[in-house]
């Protein structure tokens, strides 16, 4: 995938990133299965995790590809006890395709990130061969251990539990340019003295039936 290095930016203050990851449908592979130090760590601990606090989880949340609509995204650790010393986010299309999140041209963000700001306006601009496509998405969230980590006591656990979906906002045109409705019906479109006989018949019978009613 071709770096970008202006795509968004990323709360948190631990540093270092891992090298940059390549375009293809399939995730890249994770940094290095290695964790700060932690205190000990019970087999009776809950198994750790994280929870997305923006955007709101009641709907999916549509986002336009447009000149500084930034995009954040937010979430806190739930029992996680090894902290990760890096976090990896992707953003997995209904198309197939899998594309980086954030500033880093691979997804990676330090482990105690806990907000990214996505760029993605700049990030299509960087990529003209690999454009994000309207479609929708589903964030994949790992951490040191890999996409695939089983649920360990105080490890944080991969995350999916996000969906949402980019669109590129269409130009206004206007009737006198040529814009026409289509959803609309196309006789109705096409005959405007029909659908103006429809109208008045419908105000004629609906003020007949007012004047029987006040009437009775």
């Amino acid at each position: 995938m071709a770096s970008n290095s202006n795509s968004g930016s990323v709360s948190g203050s631990a540093s270092g990133s891992a090298p940059a990851g390549s375009n293809s449908a399939s995730a890249p592979s994770a940094p290095a299965n290695t964790v700060s130090n932690a205190p000990s760590i019970a087999q009776t601990d809950p198994a750790g995790g994280v929870t997305i606090t923006q955007p709101p989880q009641t709907a999916t949340s549509f986002f336009k590809i447009a000149e500084n609509q930034l995009i954040t995204i937010a979430w806190n650790f739930t029992s996680v006890i090894a902290q990760p010393t890096s976090l990896t986010l992707m953003a997995v299309g209904a198309n197939g395709n899998t594309y980086p999140v954030g500033p880093d041209p691979s997804g990676h963000l330090p482990g105690t990130a806990t907000s990214v700001v996505w760029d993605v306006y700049s990030y299509q601009q960087a990529h003209p061969n690999t454009p994000l496509a309207q479609t929708s998405y589903t964030l994949h969230m790992w951490d040191d251990r890999g996409p695939t980590a089983t649920e360990r006591a105080g490890y944080m656990s991969p995350n999916t539990a996000l969906a949402f979906a980019l669109y590129t906002p269409q130009p206004y045109t206007p009737l006198a340019s040529g814009w026409t409705c289509t959803g609309c019906s196309g006789a109705l479109v096409a005959r405007p003295a029909l659908a103006g006989l429809f109208l008045t018949l419908f105000l004629m019978l609906f003020s007949g039936w007012r004047v029987l009613r006040t009437r009775a």
